[in-house]
Parts: C-alpha cells; sequence; structure tokens
C-alpha cells in the first residue's frame, strides 16, 4: 500500500509539471506514453552484488572449529583480468571443504553446500569462459593455507567483486 501512495503522490506533481509546461503533448499519444512511462517505471533497486548470499555463509563457516584443511588460496590482489579463474579456484576448493564436512560431519555442512551451490549457479548462469592469461595462475600454483586464512581471502576477492 506504501508503494501505491508513493506512486500517487508522483503522479500528480508529475501531472501537474506537464500540464503546464507541456499540455500539447499530453493531448498527442507521444506525451501520455512518456508521462505513463515517468509515472509507472519501477525503480530498479541498487546494484546487488551477485555473491550476497555466498558472503553471509562465508560469516557463518569462517568461526567453525571443526573444518580443519589446507586448501589452495588465491591471493585477494590477484589481477583484475584473472578474477575468473581466481573464483573457479575458490569455488573448487569449496567443493573440498564440503567433501571434507561430510566425512567429518561437521556442523557447517549445509552452509558450505549452500556456498558451493551458489558460487556454481553464478558460473552456469554467467557461462563464464576466459581464457588463461600468462598472468593468471592455476589453482594448484597457489600456496596452501589453512581454513581461515582462505576464508578470509574468498571474502576480499568477493568484495572487490562487488564494488
Amino acid at each position: 500500500q506504501r508503494t501505491f501512495l508513493y506512486s500517487v503522490c508522483l503522479q500528480y506533481p508529475l501531472y501537474q509539471l506537464l500540464n503546464s509546461h507541456c499540455f500539447c503533448l499530453l493531448k498527442s499519444g507521444m506525451g501520455l506514453i512518456i508521462f505513463f512511462l515517468c509515472a509507472y517505471v519501477p525503480k530498479t533497486e541498487a546494484s546487488h552484488c551477485k555473491w550476497a548470499e555466498v558472503l553471509e555463509d562465508l560469516e557463518r563457516i569462517k568461526t567453525s572449529k571443526d573444518i580443519d584443511v589446507s586448501l589452495y588460496t588465491a591471493n585477494a590482489d590477484e589481477d583484475v583480468k584473472c578474477q575468473e579463474l581466481v573464483m573457479r579456484c575458490f569455488f573448487l576448493e569449496t567443493n573440498v571443504i564440503f567433501q571434507e564436512c561430510l566425512i567429518k560431519n561437521c556442523s557447517k555442512t549445509q552452509d558450505v553446500w549452500n556456498i558451493w551451490k551458489n558460487v556454481n549457479e553464478s558460473f552456469e548462469i554467467n557461462k563464464l569462459t576466459s581464457t588463461k592469461s600468462e598472468k593468471c595462475k592455476e589453482c594448484e600454483e597457489y600456496e596452501e593455507k589453512n581454513f581461515t586464512e582462505f576464508v578470509q581471502n574468498f571474502v576480499k576477492v568477493i568484495q572487490r567483486d562487488c564494488k
């Protein structure tokens, strides 16, 4: 109901403006189309980070005591051209965490699965296919780090991508 009231409150001043300055436009079909487009086009939400759900799940798992793995961890400050390969590396290593959680029956298995699923969906939707640049490393070329450092770098990479 609030949206409806806002819409009505917006329409009247817009109508007054058009009526006072451009009344002749309202007599034509094009003027009416412009008026209705201005009045009824919904506002688009500010750019929403496609990784928001992943960030939420990373926050949930970062303090987990029952995940104890060493993972190839890409650097958060990698070249922008390597962003997709860096994300793929984090994605692949998330699968390692998930498999470890299944074996150990850890408390955060569902959150890890959600991360894997959301990143995978993003890759599927966007059909990301980058060619390997000379500067970009393969996942196995990165240093192995503990789970906490892995999550911290993953968060930094996502936040950089969402800016």
